[in-house]
């Protein structure tokens, strides 16, 4: 990965245009050759498919088709590898897959947008996905330079085509006079400091993964995890998952670096650069950004916690899922799981968040007014920050542990104690009246 800043270098002095798809093309399936090794073919095969749908079907269908085919080979992947290498780590080509799912799956919503909008139609959720419609198919290298951007292709950030077209054609910054649309901003600090900050949160995970391992290291795909193995059921249940809340913790840096290592790597040729408003002021470098960090470690909700989280993601199930299906919570979580995968741990933990988002509304609707409305450092939202580590900590044991025997004993020997104080909470605060809304 922290080959892709040379390479950025490269990118950002080649002239806009085609040479600039050309190259990011090229040196994309390049990395994939040298990452995953032949097993690229997968990337390039379904990248060429979906085109071929996209050129001979209507926009309107084609939103529904590329989806649907983007879904059947990412999931044909995961059955794959789950079937040869059940409970295993090792890097295949599903990882830049489900990347690529994302990229495909909302081009043919941008490309179905962009014909509303040209033929003046009124629908909701393309008005709301107006700024990143695209209103013609791009050529075959504006294409796979962008399925297969070098910068992106191996841990995300899947953003939108439009931003990758228009870096590489120059229209972030200028127009089409070739005059800047405002003070261009030195890309130097946006991509050190999400580099530096990689390489930091690489030593946490190496130090801390070390000291507070979740699987067992000497065989994780067979022996028990370490916080199910019998030494650690013999511990009080506070120190077990004290156990497994620092392991997770120190779990998440591994996702923390390459996600923030990416972010620099798109900085560095301006890809991660959100442009000028109308007054020519820079908006900032938000494009690439897929992790905030402290927001997620200190979120005091699970909406602001799945806002900092993996942001493209979220921007891609939010835009293509959750609007699309009007605002179905079970569509979005239960996509999000079939995009991950079939181990049932993903299921389990997906289909328990639901349960966390209607005690935080019915929260946010009958207790949050009595207190300020829940201003983050109060006292009353430092109990919802910590309420919502504790919860979410428990929620997502499954999603690591992927095994269901492993899940079901893990959430046994808390006594279910997630699921049954979220039901209570819920009927109890159900039963509290809905405080009157202040008059203006």
């Amino acid at each position: 990965m922290f080959i892709c800043y040379p390479l950025g270098l490269i990118m950002l002095a080649l002239p806009y245009g085609k040479v600039k798809h050309l190259f990011s093309f090229i040196l994309g399936a390049f990395l994939l050759q040298f990452t995953i090794g032949v097993q690229w073919i997968h990337h390039l095969i379904s990248s060429l498919i979906a085109y071929g749908i996209f050129l001979v079907f209507p926009a309107k269908t084609a939103k529904t088709l590329v989806p649907i085919f983007a879904m059947v080979y990412i999931t044909g992947g995961h059955l794959h590898r789950q079937y040869i290498n059940y409970l295993g780590w090792d890097m295949d080509f599903t990882g830049p897959q489900m990347v690529l799912t994302m990229k495909l799956y909302s081009l043919a919503y941008n490309l179905y947008d962009g014909e509303v909008i040209k033929q003046g139609r009124e629908e909701r959720a393309s008005k709301k996905c107006a700024d990143v419609a695209v209103t013609s198919l791009p050529g075959i290298i504006e294409y796979l330079g962008y399925t297969f951007c070098f910068a992106s292709v191996l841990a995300g950030p899947a953003f939108e085509y439009k931003f990758y077209a228009d870096a590489c054609d120059g229209s972030r910054l200028y127009d089409a006079n070739g005059k800047p649309k405002g003070k261009i901003p030195s890309q130097v600090w946006p991509t050190l400091r999400p580099l530096l900050g990689s390489l930091l949160c690489l030593g946490i995970f190496v130090a801390g993964s070390g000291m507070y391992p979740l699987l067992n290291p000497a065989d994780p795909q067979n022996a028990d995890p370490i916080i199910i193995n019998e030494e650690a059921l013999a511990k009080p249940m506070y120190a077990r998952y004290a156990y497994s809340w620092l392991a997770l913790f120190f779990i998440r840096f591994k996702y923390y670096f390459a996600w923030m290592n990416a972010e620099g790597a798109n900085n560095i040729w301006y890809a991660g650069f959100e442009g000028f408003d109308e007054k020519g002021e820079a908006k900032g470098w938000e494009v690439s950004n897929n992790i905030d960090v402290i927001q997620f470690e200190t979120a005091p909700n699970l909406k602001t916690l799945s806002a900092a989280w993996n942001k493209k993601t979220a921007n891609w199930l939010a835009r293509y899922v959750y609007i699309r299906t009007g605002g179905s919570l079970f569509a979005t979580y239960g996509m999000s799981a079939f995009w991950h995968g079939f181990y049932p741990g993903y299921y389990l933990f997906f289909m328990s968040v639901p349960l966390i988002s209607f005690c935080e509304r019915l929260g946010r609707k009958k207790l949050s007014p009595r207190f300020g409305n829940g201003k983050k450092w109060s006292p009353y939202g430092i109990v919802c920050m910590i309420t919502t580590s504790l919860f979410v900590q428990y929620m997502i044991q499954p999603f690591q542990l992927l095994a269901f025997d492993w899940a079901v004993v893990n959430w046994k020997n808390y006594y279910f104690i997630g699921h049954i104080l979220a039901v209570i909470f819920y009927v109890v605060v159900s039963q509290l009246p809905t405080p009157k809304k202040k008059e203006a």
